[in-house]
């Protein structure tokens, strides 16, 4: 007779399952005591003006994005929670070439941010949908949806033509680079999987604790930006256009910023012209990386090498021209 297995061994599932739960405590003391420690060691030096204009512009900064951020990644998280996947195949016309305007229209009605925007065109993709139209819909959604557009109102107020050359620019970006796609795109380049489905609560923390870590880093780096980097330094780049919209370009790229929330760290460039702005505005949404992670993982390399560049190019090229003829 074998002898009876043994009772003692604990189940390895459960003890995966409780780690990140038991750690999250522990996570957020040591936040709470590295503020502690930096209000009583930095403290004395905070009344330098250097300091001050560094907290003013980085509150500033969060404070008015923040209620933004909070209400697009809530509606997101509904969309992805509660939107049937039969909708996308009924709600897009049959031909390829007609469905990507309209799914790039679509993100002007259905606001998701750019930490969705990849499983949510990855899970259209394997509903049937055209990989150029899911593609386009990935592009616009975080670029041109009513929260984005409001909130790009507020950053630049008594300046409408900027949320006009914002949205004009990234739907046409978006359009194109889906027209591209579906004229030269290659099918074996992209890997389809099946989408995750993940209840509303999950959902929304997910997206707010990624987007919020990326204002903050965004925020500090704005901050930092306009206090450490000489004036001189900024004047010099910001008096030659196309170097002014390349390195905003480039800086939306390593800032990696949520879309509900990039127009306000655009505004406090106050160095910069508003075209090299709608550069940053344009660019941030499409390409940046944590973007270019997420799809590098989701549909593979081979096509994250070839989409990233395509999408680049392309958005510094028409917010350029958009920018050099609206503002």
């Amino acid at each position: 007779m074998s002898a009876p297995p043994s009772l003692e061994a604990p189940p390895a599932p459960a003890d995966r399952t409780e780690r990140p739960r038991i750690a999250m405590p522990w996570l957020l003391l040591a936040v709470v005591l590295l503020l502690l420690a930096g209000r009583f060691l930095i403290g004395p030096q905070s009344a330098s003006p250097a300091v001050q204009t560094w907290a003013t512009i980085f509150v500033a900064i969060c404070v008015q994005a923040l209620p933004f951020l909070v209400f697009g990644v809530a509606i997101s998280a509904a969309i992805s929670a509660f939107v049937p996947a039969s909708f996308w195949t009924r709600a897009l016309p049959k031909k390829p070439a007609v469905a990507v305007p309209v799914a790039g229209l679509a993100g002007a009605v259905l606001p998701g941010c750019e930490c969705a925007s990849v499983p949510v065109a990855s899970g259209l993709m394997s509903r049937g949908v055209a990989p150029a139209a899911a593609l386009a819909f990935l592009l616009s959604s975080p670029a041109i949806n009513p929260i984005v557009l409001v909130a790009t109102a507020v950053a630049f107020p008594g300046q409408p033509l900027m949320v006009v050359a914002r949205f004009g620019a990234s739907l046409l970006v978006a359009v194109t680079v889906g027209w591209l796609w579906l004229r030269f795109g290659r099918a074996d380049l992209l890997k389809i999987r099946k989408p995750h489905h993940d209840s509303f609560v999950d959902a929304m923390r997910h997206d707010l604790l990624h987007a919020g870590g990326f204002l903050i880093v965004g925020g500090m780096a704005a901050a930092t930006l306009n206090v450490v980097v000489p004036r001189e330094w900024l004047t010099t780049v910001a008096d030659v256009p196309w170097l002014a919209i390349l390195v905003l370009a480039l800086l939306a790229v390593l800032l990696s910023i949520c879309s509900e929330a990039d127009a306000f760290v655009a505004a406090s460039l106050t160095a910069f012209s508003p075209t090299a702005k709608l550069a940053f505005m344009v660019v941030g949404p499409m390409v940046d990386l944590k973007l270019i992670a997420l799809q590098a993982g989701t549909f593979g390399r081979a096509f994250a090498i070839r989409f990233v560049p395509l999408t680049f190019v392309l958005a510094v090229a028409v917010s350029a021209v958009v920018g050099g003829i609206l503002l």
